[in-house]
């Protein structure tokens, strides 16, 4: 085959690749985007020594998540109980992890339930000055808590967003310290998925 005829081939089928490239990207933030219904871990996932049972709602750009964490992969052992909402959004393409987008999750409201009496834990994950009460929810959003911050000083979480093709929704995997507030402190990697339950 001659030359000049291999090199329009080559430059056509490169055009079309890179087509389909976008149009795939395009459809993935679209999805993103416009994520709807409940998404939770299929079984808790260990963080450290403890382990962590995530519950997402997504509705026409706005988010809730409600986080339980716990001494055992049962979750009998519940330490606290995290809960937020606000609205999200899709940003460009990370140039860390493939197939994945930088996302801001915003935060109107930070609550936070006790769950154990345990001085040690109470003392251990930093609530004790925070004059909780067992089982009662508490708004942390003005003075922050813990690994906390307030609503003030963190109102989002930079964030990583993917959707797989069966439909699995995977996050960014937070640091020791659970700040996200800045894009520098963006993660590098993904947690296990969540899938959708309704």
């Amino acid at each position: 085959m001659k030359k000049s005829v291999i090199l329009p081939l080559i430059f056509a089928m490169a055009t079309i690749t890179l087509a389909f490239t976008l149009s795939a990207d395009k459809d993935l933030k679209s999805k993103l985007e416009n994520l709807s219904g409940t998404y939770a871990d299929a079984v808790p996932y260990a963080y450290g020594q403890a382990w962590g049972k995530r519950v997402f709602t997504f509705d026409k750009g706005k988010w809730t998540l409600s986080f339980t964490l716990a001494l055992d992969p049962e979750m009998k052992k519940q330490v606290f109980k995290f809960r937020t909402f606000g609205t999200y959004k899709i940003q460009e393409k990370s140039d860390i992890v493939d197939d994945t987008y930088n996302a801001v999750f915003y935060e109107e409201k930070k609550l936070l339930t006790l769950k154990t009496d345990d001085k040690n834990l109470i003392q251990a994950f930093g609530f004790a000055p925070c004059d909780m009460t067992l089982n009662v929810e508490q708004d942390v959003s003005e003075k922050g808590c813990s690994g906390w911050k307030s609503v003030a000083d963190c109102p989002g979480d930079y964030d990583l967003l993917s959707l797989d093709k069966e439909g699995k929704l995977y996050f960014g995997n937070r640091p020791q310290d659970n700040d996200m507030c800045s894009p520098d402190k963006r993660p590098t990697s993904l947690t296990p998925p969540v899938v959708k339950i309704q």
